[in-house]
C-alpha cells in the first residue's frame, strides 16, 4: 500500500477543495492514486462540496422544532433566497431541527457527528451540497426546556428570515407566549431582564450618555441626573419586559405577561445571517462564473 504524504494529501486537498481527512479517506481507498482519488471524492459528492465551502452563505432558513417539553431553534445558511424557497432545502432544515430537539446536541462539533437515518449530519450537508449546488451550513442551533405548567412561543417571520422561541411560566397559554415571540422579532431585544445586562455595558453606556451630555453643553451639575434618565430609556430599549407591548403599547411586556399570571423564563431570536457579510457580486460575472468562463 502506497504512503500517504502530508504533501499528496495537500495536493489533493488543492485540486478539489476536500477537507483534510476527506483527502486523506480518499487516497487511503485508491492506494495513493490522485486521479482515482479525485474520481472517488466526486462520487460521493465531497469534491464538489468542497469547492462551494469559499462561498459566502447568508440567506438560508431559520426553523423551529417542538417535542412535548423540549424545543430548538436552529439556523441553516445557504447561498441564495432562491434555494431558502426549494423545498428540499426546507424540508432538510425541518428534519435538522426536529433532529436536534431529539437529542439535544451540547454543540455543533457534537451535532455534526450525530447521525440521522444512518449517516452524519456532516455528511447529509455535504451530500445536500452536491445535489442542490450550494454552500450551505449550519450557523447555530439552541434547545430550550420547560415543564408542563409552561408554555412554549414559536414565531417565523416571512418563513423564517426571522425566528423567535419564547419560555413562558407560569402559563400553558401558547397565544400569549406566541405574542411574546412576534414582539421580539418586530422590537429585536437584547434581554429578557435588567439583571442579564452586564456592569460592563452599563457602564460603557453611561460614559457615553455622559459625554454626549457635556458635548449638548449641558452643565456639569445636572449631566448626572441627564444621565441616569437616559439610562433608564436605554434599558426599556434593550430589555425585552421594559418595552411597550407591540400590540397594546398602553402597557410594558412585562405587564401584559403579568396580566396573564405569566413571567418570561426566556426568549431566543435569530435573524437570518445577521452579523454576517453579505456577498455584494456582479449577477453576470456569476453566470459566467458557473459557465467556466
Amino acid at each position: 500500500m502506497a504512503q500517504i504524504t502530508a504533501k499528496l494529501v495537500k495536493e489533493l486537498r488543492d485540486k478539489t477543495g476536500a477537507g483534510m481527512m476527506d483527502c486523506k479517506k480518499a487516497l487511503q481507498a485508491t492506494d495513493g492514486d490522485i486521479d482515482a482519488a479525485i474520481d472517488y471524492l466526486r462520487e460521493q459528492g465531497i469534491a464538489s462540496a468542497g469547492k462551494k465551502a469559499d462561498r459566502i452563505a447568508t440567506e438560508g432558513l431559520v426553523e423551529i422544532a417542538i417535542n412535548g417539553n423540549d424545543a430548538a431553534i436552529v439556523e441553516v445558511n445557504a447561498e441564495t433566497d432562491f434555494v431558502a424557497r426549494n423545498d428540499q432545502f426546507q424540508n432538510l432544515v425541518k428534519k435538522i431541527a426536529e433532529h436536534i430537539v431529539a437529542t439535544k446536541p451540547a454543540d455543533l462539533e457534537e451535532l455534526n457527528n450525530s447521525e440521522i437515518d444512518g449517516q452524519t449530519v456532516e455528511e447529509l450537508m455535504k451530500s445536500a451540497i452536491a445535489t442542490i449546488g450550494e454552500n450551505m451550513n449550519i450557523r447555530r442551533f439552541q434547545v430550550e426546556s420547560k415543564t408542563d405548567n409552561d408554555a412554549f412561543g414559536e414565531y417565523k417571520h416571512m418563513g423564517g428570515t426571522i425566528g423567535v422561541l419564547t419560555v413562558v411560566e407560569g402559563s400553558t397559554d401558547e397565544e400569549v407566549a406566541k405574542d411574546v415571540a412576534m414582539h421580539a422579532a418586530a422590537l429585536n431585544p437584547k434581554y429578557t431582564s435588567a439583571d442579564e445586562v452586564s456592569q460592563e455595558e452599563l457602564d460603557q453606556e453611561r460614559e457615553v450618555l455622559r459625554n454626549q451630555a457635556l458635548n449638548e453643553g449641558k452643565p456639569e451639575n445636572i449631566v448626572d441626573k441627564m444621565v441616569e434618565g437616559r439610562m433608564r430609556k436605554y434599558l426599556e430599549e434593550i430589555v425585552i419586559t421594559s418595552q411597550p407591548f407591540v400590540k397594546d403599547s398602553d402597557k410594558t411586556v412585562g405587564e401584559f405577561l403579568k396580566g396573564n399570571g405569566a413571567t418570561l423564563n426566556t426568549f431566543v431570536r435569530y435573524g437570518l445571517g445577521e452579523g454576517l457579510e453579505k456577498r455584494n457580486e456582479d449577477f453576470a460575472e456569476e453566470v459566467f462564473g458557473q459557465m467556466g468562463q
